[in-house]
């Protein structure tokens, strides 16, 4: 995997301290109740616009069923809604951070446009009905940094992605923890990848990366 960067070093360290989520939000919510402070955006604001922008040039339908896995303080929600999307819904398996979202939302303007859901996306997460688009903005990472059985619960993320996607359905991801070819060997058999999103690039010792990878994939046939 790639080295940690800039935003998500505080990611590793709250994972690997196993830091709790409820306590992380529960203090969001407080400052966010207190000064109207939304939080950090993980990845930046640029992360967002890339997704919309891509949602946007590609037509997809404002009534599209959207799902951000891993929601947070619900941000990227927001621009969605903002950009006319209607049907989209975030789940959080932290309550402190449903609470968060729902209360930026509001403060927003969006509530009417957002469905939030305090359920684990791994277990306890049941759509009604089967999703077109699935984002994820650093949840897989948060994922793969577990402690505890990391391995295992990458495969469920996968499993999870097959039951709730229709056939076809899009799924769009942004991580700072692995590169390209290694998302591939994560989700290749049973997506394919359709499009990568231009993300900044960095150069040290004579060679150039980028810090965080963004890669369209579509669903192929999931067992």
């Amino acid at each position: 995997m790639k080295g940690m960067m800039a935003m998500n070093t505080t990611l590793a360290v709250e994972c690997s301290i196993s830091v709790s989520w409820d306590v992380v939000y529960s203090r969001e919510l407080q400052s966010f109740q207190e000064y109207g402070d939304e939080g950090e955006i993980w990845f930046g604001e640029g992360s967002m616009i890339r997704v919309v922008r891509w949602l946007n040039a590609h037509k997809v339908p404002l009534t599209s069923s959207i799902l951000d896995i891993g929601t947070g303080n619900g941000m990227l929600l927001v621009e969605l809604a903002k950009s006319g999307y209607s049907n989209i819904m975030g789940v959080d398996y932290c309550a402190g951070a449903i609470a968060l979202a729902r209360s930026i939302c509001e403060k927003e303007g969006v509530s009417q446009s957002v469905q939030l859901q305090v359920a684990d996306f791994l277990g306890t997460f049941n759509p009604s009905e089967l999703l077109d688009i699935c984002l994820d903005k650093g949840t897989f990472d948060a994922v793969s940094l577990d402690p505890n059985g990391a391995e295992d619960k990458r495969s469920q993320y996968v499993q999870s992605l097959c039951r709730i996607l229709k056939p076809n359905g899009i799924f769009i991801i942004t991580s700072c923890n692995w590169t390209k070819d290694e998302l591939l060997g994560q989700f290749g058999k049973e997506f394919e990848m359709t499009d990568e999103l231009l993300t900044p690039t960095f150069s040290f010792g004579g060679h150039s990366g980028r810090s965080v990878t963004a890669l369209v994939f579509q669903r192929r046939n999931c067992s």
